[in-house]
């Protein structure tokens, strides 16, 4: 395996940030959730988005597929939305010779790179489980055949807060899927005024691809690569352990409001994550500050309240607060 070495880094880290500067000039304000989403994709990991319609989430989708030189889709998610709607289908099919016909698999919206799953919570569970497994497995499995979907390959799921009537929740197998839960903030009146600027004067500027999908593949084995020493892993571990409340050794004082705390999965999110931030930083170490910012955007969806945090409105960001505040650095 490649050895790391700073003037790599350093290009990596360059390319990265001109990405999210290309993206920028389409998505105002929302500088983090730029970071973030670049950072999942990095890690070839799949993104939880909430927030309320016409803030922008469609918009990021198709600037990151400009700036990476990515092939992009969306599907609308509904109640009669079928598997084979979104996976594809084999179809009998006759060519112009006049041959005997022939049956061939004609692939749905899925089969792309950069994929916004807009409102999946409208959609049945069988559906749902049906984009599970591309999201797993890099793959579909139609007919008995298996396909494989071009990498890389990243989910960009969206889920409305305000209209919750008619909708069917995820399952705890597949929110635990997502890499990343990220909350799209409502943009300030200053931010409103610069979107209002660039969307009413005329065409919106083009983006220059910055990045291919090979050299994406690639950041994603050297970001693996970075070392993390054992007391930063040790704390993510235990800030995920904390998340438990039938662990005698949890000392958060909202034990009581969680039901079922966070898997595996979530100390792997954290440290993933947390070696993006630390290239970003132009650093090729981990700190503990870079698994306190990943830790929200990589728990808060991994925890399951309980009827009593449910009944007191308890937000899950305020559990991983709490958590980062009672568990210490180092032991």
């Amino acid at each position: 395996m490649e050895q790391l070495n700073e003037e790599r880094l350093t290009i990596m880290r360059d390319k990265i940030l001109t990405v999210k500067a290309e993206v920028e000039k389409i998505i105002v304000g929302q500088s983090e959730l730029v970071t973030e989403t670049l950072t999942a994709l990095l890690c070839g990991g799949h993104i939880l988005l909430e927030g309320v319609p016409g803030i922008g989430k469609t918009s990021l989708i198709k600037a990151l597929g400009e700036a990476l030189g990515l092939d992009t889709s969306r599907i609308q998610f509904t109640p009669d939305l079928m598997p084979a709607d979104i996976l594809g289908t084999q179809v009998l099919v006759r060519d112009a010779s006049g041959d005997s016909p022939r049956i061939t698999f004609q692939k749905g919206p899925l089969f792309t790179q950069i994929l916004l799953a807009d409102e999946i919570n409208r959609a049945t569970p069988k559906t749902q489980s049906a984009l599970l497994e591309a999201m797993q497995e890099g793959s579909v499995t139609i007919g008995g055949e298996k396909h494989i979907l071009k990498a890389p390959f990243m989910v960009l799921a969206t889920q409305n807060p305000i209209e919750m009537e008619g909708t069917y929740p995820l399952p705890e197998a597949q929110m635990d899927r997502f890499f990343f839960k990220l909350l799209v903030p409502f943009p300030s009146a200053g931010d409103i005024h610069l979107i209002l600027d660039r969307t009413t004067k005329g065409a919106l500027p083009s983006l220059v691809p910055c990045l291919t999908g090979e050299e994406i593949r690639e950041y994603q084995g050297v970001i693996r690569q970075i070392p993390a020493s054992h007391e930063v892993k040790d704390f993510a571990v235990r800030l995920v352990l904390g998340t438990h409340p039938d662990r005698t050794d949890s000392k958060s004082d909202y034990a009581t409001f969680i039901r079922h705390g966070a898997s595996p999965r979530g100390a792997q999110s954290m440290v993933l994550g947390a070696k993006v931030f630390a290239l970003l930083d132009g650093r090729v170490h981990l700190t503990f500050d870079d698994i306190k910012r990943s830790a929200k955007p990589a728990l808060r969806h991994r925890l399951l309240l309980s009827f009593e945090g449910e009944a007191q409105g308890v937000r899950t960001d305020e559990i991983v607060d709490a958590l980062i505040k009672a568990t210490p650095e180092r032991l």
